[in-house]
């Protein structure tokens, strides 16, 4: 059975995606925070290590001690508009770091296949819509903030490696993820969970244009890129090729929360610099790992929609049963 090393394992990508990989790899989790041990499947391919990515030796060690076949790289942290303020710690961790889990990877592995990064949709910035609609892998690259910075200095790094040793590298920018159920920091998922239990929502700028990528399709562009040797040294979107305003994401959930209330928007101050429309192209993903999105928007806020009123219900139950 082939080794997986994931890092980001407890996050909102990294436990959807485990829960795939464990099926067909041994997979082992590099986990920052050991309370978060309990986000993870349950499962006997599965292994977990405890490490920051800043420890530059423990992750050579864990590196040298696992032998992955495969890396899919993705922890962060001090993303997008955090990173302004936390510029240097942005930059440590996502690149920095990430170079070192590389070159670990690349030195000490000895039979290691593929290092899949991910990258960010902020990376094409703030001109990008000026160069074409549908943002392709060659759109030219012109990132907004420190957080994407990083990510673009990763993506040349792996270029670099590439040209150099023929370091086996896929390079993944999804565009906006959504379909969470316990964090309402985002758009879509907030939008939801104030359209079912308050009678005023407060949201922003009516008019920022996405692409919004449902995370089952978003797991599934992993699944299909991993071991694909034809994704090999390519840098590849991740996106329905569809734009959707905000304005239109508050009236589908609007329609299918019966949300009667009223919308407050511009309630929030606009980031220092921000894109009003990023939308993808996803030719290249279609063609070099066979994917494309199963979920439109209204399927996705449908099923998001569902997921968040289960684990309410869920939630009041466990609290019913602990104080009975």
């Amino acid at each position: 059975m082939e080794k997986v090393l994931i890092t980001g394992a407890t996050g909102f990508v990294g436990k959807n995606l485990i829960t795939k990989l464990t099926k067909k790899y041994k997979v082992y989790a590099l986990i920052r925070n050991r309370s978060k041990i309990n986000l993870l499947p349950r499962s006997n391919n599965l292994i977990e290590y405890y490490a920051t990515l800043t420890n530059y030796s423990r992750i050579r060690k864990i590196v040298a001690e696992i032998l992955p076949n495969y890396t899919i790289h993705l922890a962060t942290d001090f993303t997008g508009i955090y990173s302004y303020k936390n510029y240097a710690e942005s930059l440590k961790i996502n690149f920095l770091a990430t170079v070192n889990l590389i070159e670990a990877c690349r030195t000490n592995a000895t039979d290691f296949k593929q290092f899949i990064s991910a990258g960010s949709s902020d990376q094409y910035g703030y001109v990008s819509n000026l160069y074409e609609k549908n943002i392709k892998e060659t759109t030219p690259e012109n990132p907004n903030n420190p957080y994407a910075i990083s990510k673009s200095a990763t993506e040349l790094y792996l270029k670099y490696l590439y040209r150099t040793y023929k370091f086996p590298y896929t390079f993944i920018i999804p565009f906006n993820t959504y379909g969470r159920k316990d964090n309402y920091k985002f758009f879509i998922e907030s939008t939801i969970m104030q359209m079912l239990h308050k009678e005023k929502v407060f949201l922003g700028n009516p008019n920022i244009t996405r692409d919004w990528v449902y995370i089952d399709d978003h797991v599934d562009a992993y699944l299909k890129t991993l071991g694909n040797k034809k994704a090999i040294g390519k840098t590849i979107n991740i996106c329905t090729g569809k734009g959707t305003t905000t304005k239109k994401i508050s009236e589908i959930t609007a329609k299918l929360t019966k949300f009667n209330g009223k919308i407050y928007w511009n309630s929030f101050t606009p980031r220092l610099i921000e894109s009003t429309v990023i939308i993808g192209n996803n030719q290249l993903a279609k063609e070099i790992i066979k994917w494309q999105p199963k979920y439109n928007i209204n399927k996705g806020i449908k099923a998001t929609i569902k997921k968040i009123r289960m684990k309410a219900l869920g939630s009041r139950s466990e609290t019913s049963l602990h104080f009975s």
